[in-house]
Order: structure tokens, then sequence, then C-alpha cells
């Protein structure tokens, strides 16, 4: 098992950042897959960043360029870097893991264990 708690969320002016922060209960490195997911309001959820068990790192379209995963092994921290921030950036962000046996490119939906959501409003 693993638990996972999120910080960093809160209200943004666009073009501005915030960093999130993802505390895991135990070791997150090799052998699990991390990322970063979202979900606006009427929407479903996205994955808009991944780390995967050998440390490749890919992010959603929507999102390249100006979000950065990162994992701080040392203090089992997941963390997202967000810049350039707009309006349509405006969701629930969760972080998530899953077991590395299968791939990590797959559905939210497989990652097992989740945090309970930091809510991040980036207003025009």
């Amino acid at each position: 098992q693993v638990q996972l708690v999120e910080s960093g969320g809160g209200s943004v002016q666009a073009g501005g950042s915030l960093r999130l922060s993802c505390a895991a209960s135990r070791y997150i490195g090799s052998g699990y897959c991390m990322g970063w997911f979202r979900q606006a309001p009427g929407k479903e959820r996205e994955r808009i960043a991944l780390r995967d068990n050998f440390g490749v790192k890919t992010y959603a379209d929507s999102v390249k360029g100006r979000f950065t995963i990162s994992l701080d092994s040392s203090s089992n921290t997941l963390y997202l870097q967000m810049d350039s921030l707009n309006p349509e950036d405006t969701a629930m962000y969760y972080c998530a893991a899953k077991s590395s046996s299968g791939s990590c490119y797959t559905s939210w939906a497989r990652f097992q264990y989740w945090g309970q959501g930091t809510k991040v409003t980036v207003s025009s």
C-alpha cells in the first residue's frame, strides 16, 4: 500500500506558476509508475505528466513545455512544476501511482494509489 498526499494547489493569475507536491508514505522509485492527472468540471480525467519506472518522463500536449514532473527519491516526494499557467489549467489535480508490472502507459483507471487531490484555479 502507498498513501499519497498532495499539496501546493491554490489560485494564481494567468502566466503565473505553482508547484504541486505529492508525498508518498514509502519508497516510490523504480517499481512504480508515477503520474499527475487532472480533472476539470464536466470533463474526463486526463493524464498530464508521467514518470515511468525507468525514469522516462512524458507529458500531455496541453502542458508540454510548461509543466515538469520530478521525483525526489530521498524524500519520496513527486513534484509538478507548473509554469505559464492559463485558465484552461483550472482543475483538480491528483497524483497517482501504480506498480510497474504492466505498462505505465495505460488508463488512469489502472493506477492503484491516489492522493486526495489539490485544486488549482487560474484566473485571466
